[in-house]
């Protein structure tokens, strides 16, 4: 099932303590010097949800999505590769919200991130659905099999370059229908512009 968010005033989540209040303030004002608008209400009736953020073709990006949960007030979870928590930043890379995976092959990554998110009361799983910020033929469908694994909704997350807008701009829950519901989740990127517009999947 889709739902779409109405145009609203971008109604963040609930005030989460005098911290997150001070850290909304540093990103809305990185966003307002970046020039950004902010639009959708945050679902806050979702306690966990895999957060699909597109396009993706820039490592700014990443910084963009983090401001962007900031202004929402929410905690972001994201999978990276295990390195970026390695060495004097590897803290801070893990206090942002990094989620270390072994890129290797070994496990079944899907499976043990569904765990996770069966077992945690919240969660907020953030994912570039490329895969990568180089250019892509296509999306991967890792994340839907997440969130079908773990019986949460898929949230998509517009990131706009051209209109310099971040929107939420509504939620799919997976049916097991791969074809039907990732056609529903892509119309909500439909003439997005990546930072790097000629990388943008397809």
């Amino acid at each position: 099932m889709t739902r779409k968010n109405p145009q609203s005033s971008a109604a963040p989540a609930p005030y989460r303590g005098a911290a997150a209040e001070l850290w909304r303030w540093l990103c809305t004002a990185y966003l307002k010097a970046g020039g950004w608008r902010m639009d959708g209400d945050w679902p806050a009736h979702l306690p966990k949800m895999v957060l699909v953020a597109a396009p993706h073709t820039s490592n700014w990006d990443g910084v963009n999505m983090l401001a962007a949960a900031g202004y929402y007030r929410v905690p972001l979870k994201w999978m990276g590769k295990k390195e970026l928590t390695e060495g004097p930043f590897g803290g801070v890379v893990r206090w942002l919200g990094c989620v270390p995976v072994d890129r290797s092959g070994k496990g079944d990554l899907v499976a043990e991130t569904a765990a996770h998110m069966r077992a945690a009361e919240t969660m907020v799983l953030a994912v570039a659905p490329e895969g990568t910020r180089a250019k892509s033929p296509g999306w991967k469908t890792g994340f839907y099999y997440i969130a079908l694994a773990a019986g949460v909704p898929i949230v998509m997350s517009v990131l706009d370059y051209g209109a310099k807008r971040i929107s939420i701009a509504g939620s799919v829950t997976p049916s097991g229908n791969y074809e039907a519901d990732i056609a529903a989740i892509k119309a909500a990127y439909a003439g997005a512009r990546g930072k790097y517009n000629d990388r943008v999947a397809q």
